[in-house]
């Protein structure tokens, strides 16, 4: 049974930090496209997108993980997901390489994460002096915080 030991995640930056998310869930990444507001929205979307005739959700993941704000000014690059509901384009400030990672480097999120961060990141692995951090992708797309459906499960 030959189970490969490695995964391929695409990585990126939020105010300093390294995420990653496998790379078959990634769409595409690109330049911030202007964003249309959404009335009533919760903080995190930060309105929709058209990519080429689809209209997609962009999420600000700043907001989405409590980090502080992005400077003014400064505009976010766009990675893409595929999730269940369609695409979802997830705001961030810089994009990483695409980084190969051995299973056996993974460990569970630190304890010192807030629950709401920890519902959204699968894990860490530990790179060259570097955590990054494992996204759930179909948590960290969604709309909503989850903090309620964390309490139902």
């Amino acid at each position: 049974m030959s189970m490969s030991t490695s995964r391929q995640y695409c990585t990126f930056y939020l105010n300093g930090l390294l995420f990653g998310l496998e790379s078959q869930r990634i769409q595409e990444v690109s330049r911030s496209l202007e964003l249309t507001g959404v009335p009533l929205a919760p903080p995190s979307v930060s309105g929709l997108m058209n990519l080429r005739g689809q209209i997609v959700v962009a999420i600000d993941l700043r907001s989405r993980l409590g980090l502080p704000a992005r400077a003014a000014g400064v505009s976010p690059m766009c990675v893409v997901v595929r999730t269940a509901d369609g695409s979802v384009s997830l705001l961030v400030d810089d994009i990483g390489d695409v980084v190969d990672s051995d299973i056996g480097t993974f460990e569970p999120p630190p304890e010192t994460m807030s629950p709401e961060v920890q519902w959204m990141i699968l894990g860490v692995h530990k790179l060259d002096g570097q955590l990054m951090h494992i996204l759930h992708a179909d948590r960290a797309c969604a709309a909503s915080d989850g903090a309620e459906q964390k309490k139902a499960g």
